[in-house]
């Protein structure tokens, strides 16, 4: 496989990064996840408005440009004779004395990696089970997505490998956060309630996707402070992110859900197919 390293293509063996790069030492870097869908990655924008903004907040010096970020996924994927794709793009901080540093990162190393994804499908569904571990609450003043990730690991052991469930993490206060790796919605009626960013998540750019969608279609939006009771009553839940797209729950814990088979679910399937390929 091919990585795409410091505005290279070379294979994955030959990549390397000193252990004095900040990112390894002290986790001070940040990473995007999107797919590419027939060669057009999906929401590129958005993801690197997030991924600039956080470089801004982390004092490293570098701002990527969609037209060049093209360039290096068309490159990677030629290279890899990938279509449909996982992309993970990665910045760390680069090399630096041991010891925290204040001055701005002006050489962060660049990483992009791809994996082979099949032609997306039809959806599949979780179960969702409350975890006992509470989400951490953010370094800074919004929950970056960065390399600061043993929260997330953590809950990941607690629930297993099992990959038909997702956990639910909830704050020190007892409310709904958002999954390991998602976050999540429910509905009741006419209205589609989600956490507030005020739960310290991190603000998806699905979960930004799908709350825009949602008022398309005439839902009112509602993000808030949740117990997990509020959602015991849903009509319908889902959980989102920029890989596994729009994936409904059948069951939150021993709650039963409609799942693939909810109504509004099956809409937002059909709205997300129509414009990830251009959007």
């Amino acid at each position: 496989m091919y990585i795409y390293y410091n505005g290279q293509i070379v294979k994955k063996e030959e990549a390397r990064i000193s252990p004095f790069d900040h990112g390894f030492l002290y986790g001070l870097g940040l990473f995007e996840t999107f797919r590419v869908y027939n060669g057009h990655p999906f929401l590129l924008d958005e993801h690197l408005k997030r991924l600039n903004d956080g470089l801004e907040v982390l004092n490293i010096r570098k701002r990527f440009t969609k037209e060049e970020v093209d360039r290096a996924l068309v490159e990677l994927l030629t290279a890899n004779s990938f279509t449909n794709a996982y992309i993970r793009f990665n910045v760390s901080a680069g090399i630096g004395e041991v010891g925290l540093q204040v001055e701005p990162y002006m050489d962060p190393n660049v990483l992009i990696f791809a994996k082979p994804l099949m032609p997306a499908g039809e959806m599949t569904e979780k179960k969702a089970v409350l975890l006992k571990l509470k989400r951490n609450t953010p370094e800074g003043g919004e929950r970056l997505k960065s390399h600061h990730y043993m929260n997330n690991l953590l809950a990941k052991r607690e629930i297993g490998e099992a990959q038909d469930i997702e956990g639910l993490f909830l704050t020190s206060e007892g409310f709904v956060a958002e999954g390991i790796v998602s976050n999540v919605f429910w509905k009741n009626g006419n209205v589609l309630f989600t956490p507030s960013l005020s739960t310290g998540i991190l603000n998806g750019i699905t979960r930004q996707f799908i709350i825009r969608a949602a008022m398309e279609k005439g839902m009112t939006m509602v993000e808030g402070l949740f117990h997990p009771e509020h959602a015991y009553s849903a009509e319908e839940m889902f959980v989102t992110n920029s890989i596994q797209e729009v994936v409904p729950i059948s069951q939150f814990e021993d709650q039963k859900l409609p799942g693939k088979q909810g109504e509004f679910v099956q809409q937002l399937h059909q709205y997300y197919r129509h414009k990830c390929e251009y959007l």
